[in-house]
């Protein structure tokens, strides 16, 4: 006796569920695991546009692109992960035409992308501000100075005298000595009374005389003028790459995604992946 078997027919969304959510977090959790990974080792390696470190004053033009060109790849990767993740996982809709489904599966890479990007901006303000609240906490306003992080070289061989006596804070001098060498990168340049009173600050603080303190704090004025030109170079190469890398992620991650539907429902792969299309 034969047994008719009813064929299994693959259940699919209601075309009224055009988003899945389900495979949109789990696309964006994974590109932004991915990312902070290979920006970990970015940085490790030493490909960082911005750095904390005196090294970062030596670095070239050349390495400043270079990490820019990291940052921009990684983010091509991560994205491109989650967003193949995101189409490939999602279920297949009703939609009666390739070319719509194509774009379902993009828009929900569109929306990991999406989704990542936020997840990774609040990661960063996080971090950035749980740093900047532990440094400064226990200091008041008049002994910090937004300069202590750029100019600390600078503040240190401004205030450095032949001899110094034991347990001697200079923390207010060198906020205020910050504050006054911030001003030398505005187009009117630092003020002369200012300069005259960074010249008194230093003989002050370090017993030289009149002559010799004017010439260090010129020294100092003209290295605080060429770190702030370069952290602006740095910082607009850093806005630059962080901007290209995110639109790039956006449409590697819509194709990804696009990608990833195909392999689900065994579709032939696109012409720009050297295959024809349906």
């Amino acid at each position: 006796m034969t047994v008719a078997v009813d064929p299994i027919v693959p259940v699919l969304d209601a075309p009224a569920r055009y988003a899945s959510w389900t495979p949109i977090i789990l696309g964006a959790l994974i590109a932004t695991a991915l990312s902070s990974i290979l920006l970990a080792f970015g940085a490790t390696i030493g490909l960082g546009v911005t750095s904390a470190a005196l090294t970062w004053r030596d670095a070239s033009a050349a390495l400043a692109i270079l990490s820019g060109l990291y940052l921009i790849i990684q983010a091509v990767v991560s994205f491109g992960v989650g967003g193949y993740i995101a189409g490939r996982t999602r279920t297949a809709s009703a939609a009666s035409h390739v070319s719509e489904i194509e774009h379902r599966d993009g828009l929900h890479g569109l929306a990991a992308w999406a989704l990542a990007v936020v997840l990774g901006t609040l990661l960063a303000t996080l971090v950035g501000s749980a740093a900047l609240t532990r440094s400064n906490a226990s200091l008041p306003a008049a002994r910090t100075s937004a300069a202590e992080p750029l100019l600390s070289y600078e503040l240190d061989r401004l205030f450095r005298p032949a001899r110094r006596a034991a347990n001697v804070d200079l923390a207010p001098e060198r906020a205020e000595a910050g504050r006054i060498l911030l001003t030398s990168s505005s187009h009117s340049g630092m003020a002369n009374d200012d300069r005259a009173y960074l010249t008194q600050m230093v003989a002050a603080t370090t017993g030289l005389a009149g002559p010799d303190a004017e010439k260090r704090a010129d020294t100092a004025i003209a290295n605080a003028q060429t770190a702030i030109a370069r952290s602006r170079r740095s910082t607009v190469i850093l806005a630059f790459s962080v901007a290209a890398a995110l639109l790039l992620g956006a449409v590697t991650a819509w194709a990804a995604a696009a990608a990833g539907g195909r392999h689900r429902d065994g579709s032939p792969m696109p012409r720009w992946l050297g295959e024809a299309t349906l």
